[in-house]
């Protein structure tokens, strides 16, 4: 039987039991294409991919449009640029790649606690240090993919909004057929798949759409958009964890942990929105993403934490009555966004009554 103060073998459930506590917590790091990086081989990850046919890589988010912009017929242009003559031999074309690299970063946090705690508290310590370490990597993990998908280059502004600071209404119907347009134009593929709930690197399939990662605060203003189907009339798509609902081919996903920009928006004005000091409008991030849009060294596996527990009753010269015992983690990541175009990232307001 497993004693209580924990010998050297209780470390592998010790990580056990952390990633069972922070796999079902995932919400955005579910859909990041996940990298398994092999050790002793840098702390630089470089993912590499090439251009469709008539696209270049001048803007981000249009690197995969066959067309760009331009005028006349350019589906004729195309098929008279291919049309050759008997022993006439076309000059050879060259494919072009993109390169994204990302450095590799470690992060850590330590839990402390003394020996009287240790021996006399009424609660299980070493399960609540399980569940706190846990979710803490987890929420960590969660903001540094909020940060990464954040820098997206396809920006869409709420209201008549074209920067952040001129933000001056809530999500639309039309804002997201202009964002879809332009995911399709690029040929974003929907999202089919996530990361399954495991320590391991596997995938498990979800029904198709776009995924539109907001903070819960946007919940109402989401229902009240037309075409809304709430996730209890869903036929036969199972939801995934904190899903809103949908709209068209968007599939809404609330998260708690997504903070907006305080008084970061146009003046209050007659808008009736949300604002934190009644001056500007607070503005909330809409994260949309398709298929392989972004990757990330992925939190799973046996090896990926570097769990330690150090209990307390152990003597040394910095601890001579063996008084304290600590608890944490060390994890690397790595996460990027691999095709602009294959994502969007829509700033709006937030309508009061969602307060």
């Amino acid at each position: 039987m497993q004693t209580y103060d924990m010998n050297p073998q209780r470390l592998g459930r010790f990580k056990g039991e952390i990633l069972k506590h922070a796999e079902p917590m995932e919400m955005l790091c579910k859909m990041g294409r996940a990298v398994k990086y092999p050790r002793n081989n840098s702390d630089t990850y470089t993912a590499r991919r090439y251009l469709p046919y008539g696209a270049t890589s001048a803007s981000a988010t249009s690197q995969n449009t066959f067309f760009q912009n331009g005028t006349g017929d350019r589906g004729n242009a195309i098929v008279q640029a291919h049309q050759t003559q008997e022993g006439v031999t076309p000059l050879p074309d060259s494919i072009s790649s993109v390169d994204v690299t990302v450095v590799i970063q470690e992060y850590a946090f330590l839990y402390g606690f003394t020996n009287k705690t240790f021996d006399f508290y009424e609660d299980d310590i070493p399960k609540e240090i399980n569940k706190q370490i846990g979710e803490r990597v987890t929420f960590v993990s969660e903001m540094i993919a909020y940060g990464v998908l954040r820098s997206c280059t396809n920006v869409y502004y709420g209201g008549a909004g074209t920067t952040i600071a001129t933000v001056n209404g809530p999500v639309s119907l039309g804002q997201l057929q202009r964002i879809v347009e332009n995911l399709r134009d690029n040929h974003a593929k929907m999202v089919t798949s996530q990361v399954s709930a495991s320590a391991l690197f596997g995938t498990e399939p979800i029904a198709a759409g776009y995924l539109v990662y907001c903070s819960t605060r946007l919940a109402a203003d989401i229902r009240k958009m037309a075409g809304y189907t709430p996730i209890e009339k869903y036929a036969s798509v199972k939801p995934m964890p904190g899903e809103l609902g949908k709209v068209e081919e968007f599939r809404f996903i609330g998260h708690p942990d997504l903070p907006g920009l305080q008084d970061a928006g146009a003046a209050v004005g007659a808008t009736d929105c949300r604002s934190t000091t009644g001056v500007n409008l607070d503005v909330y991030p809409m994260i949309v993403v398709g298929e392989d849009a972004w990757s990330r060294v992925s939190v799973r596996g046996k090896d990926a934490l570097k769990p330690t527990y150090l209990p307390p009753g152990v003597a040394s010269k910095s601890d001579q009555f063996g008084q304290r015992g600590y608890a944490g983690t060390l994890w690397y990541s790595g996460m990027m966004i691999e095709n602009h175009g294959w994502m969007a990232l829509l700033y709006v307001a937030v309508k009061n009554h969602v307060l």
